[in-house]
């Protein structure tokens, strides 16, 4: 089977795909792109949390074959997908919220993604190392949080944290702590305790409600220089809710 779907923001192409095959076997070994962990494969973790057409889900849950003809965003594409919707919010009005009305926005992001050869060799690096032109990729507001907060220990259920925690401030910029542990409560971790990674999230709401309240745009204000490392069911909801989900 044959399966043309759209990877941070450029059309792609997966050849030989088994049927059973899961998304999340197509992004790791028939793309390269390894950033979705291969944890639980029960869709009880989170780690594996990528968007599909916008909607966070849990990518082992998800058949290789429903991704046809639509759109993936990875922990790989991350920092572009955020600074893509921050152009749109501060060109076309706020782009958080429901998502109808968005196919513009989503054509756009389509237009000049991220390359399979750039999130192969995705490095990070410092903000100041990309206003200065070196190497490797800016972090987004969200990755950035998380290192500053000290919520990154082994990182492997960062990716999915990082992906869900981006949707959460999409669509709700100031989450309460409430908010931020529903959404996150379909991400495990067993290293951080998760005050850490709640941290984080708070800390990124605050940047990106003090940038836009000074006209900075992005939140990316006050940031440190540090480098970065690199969820949910199939329907987009929160995953099931467990003793060691974020409380």
């Amino acid at each position: 089977m044959r399966v043309h779907f759209t990877v941070n923001g450029r059309a792609q192409t997966a050849d030989d795909v088994w049927e059973g095959e899961s998304l999340l076997y197509v992004l790791r070994e028939r793309l390269g792109l390894p950033g979705s962990k291969n944890a639980c494969e029960q869709g009880e973790c989170g780690s594996c949390t990528v968007r599909l057409d916008g909607v966070p889900v849990c990518a082992c849950l998800v058949a290789a074959g429903q991704a046809e003809g639509r759109t993936v965003d990875t922990v790989e594409g991350l920092a572009q997908y955020a600074e893509q919707r921050e152009r749109e919010r501060e060109h076309g009005g706020e782009h958080g919220g429901e998502r109808e009305g968005t196919e513009a926005g989503t054509e756009a992001r389509r237009s000049d993604g991220t390359s399979l050869d750039e999130a192969r060799r995705w490095q990070a690096r410092p903000e100041e190392d990309a206003l200065a032109g070196r190497s490797g990729a800016a972090l987004s507001p969200v990755q950035q949080a998380f290192l500053d907060a000290g919520a990154v220990q082994c990182g492997f259920c960062t990716p999915g944290l990082l992906v869900a925690a981006d949707d959460l401030l999409e669509h709700h910029p100031s989450p309460t702590d409430e908010d931020i542990r529903e959404a996150l409560s379909g991400n495990l971790c067993r290293c951080t305790g998760y005050e850490k990674i709640l941290d984080a999230v708070r800390l990124a709401a605050a940047r990106q409600e003090s940038g836009r309240d000074s006209g900075q745009g992005n939140g990316r204000d006050g940031r440190g220089g540090r480098d970065s490392g690199g969820g949910r069911d199939g329907g987009g909801a929160a995953g099931s809710r467990t003793e060691e989900g974020p409380r």
